[in-house]
């Protein structure tokens, strides 16, 4: 019985992570991004410490935008009317999505600078 409860979780949180890359631009943008990061991270044979701080950051973001989407269609449950306090409610969710954006090029130019450099100049 909790085998079953466990794989309708999953499923269900499969599903949820689908509905967002469908129906979010801003998530399908993020996913473009990682894959390139990710690539460019095979390109240059980053360290496991320097992995680590571009897998936290990728996650970081699109958790973040998992998190805004899931506040975003909340609200629009309980009110179709525009509202000054949903509005301001769906800004600081979508900041927090901006800071995770910030915070992933901050990692990825510490991470990458040098190795783009020297590219560049050789």
């Amino acid at each position: 019985m909790k085998r079953k409860k466990f794989m309708r979780s999953m499923k269900d949180a499969v599903q949820g992570l689908l509905f967002v890359i469908r129906r979010e631009r801003n998530m399908r943008f993020h996913l473009v991004a990682a894959v390139l990061v990710l690539a460019a991270s095979l390109y240059f044979k980053i360290d496991r410490i320097e992995l680590f701080f571009v897998l936290t950051a990728v996650f970081f973001v699109i958790i973040a935008e998992v998190f805004n989407t899931a506040l975003e269609k909340a609200i629009d449950l309980f009110t179709t009317e525009y509202h000054p306090l949903a509005k301001i409610i769906k800004d600081i969710a979508a900041g927090a999505v901006l800071c995770s954006a910030v915070f992933a090029v901050i990692v990825a130019w510490l991470v990458f600078w040098d190795k783009l450099w020297t590219q560049i100049i050789m």
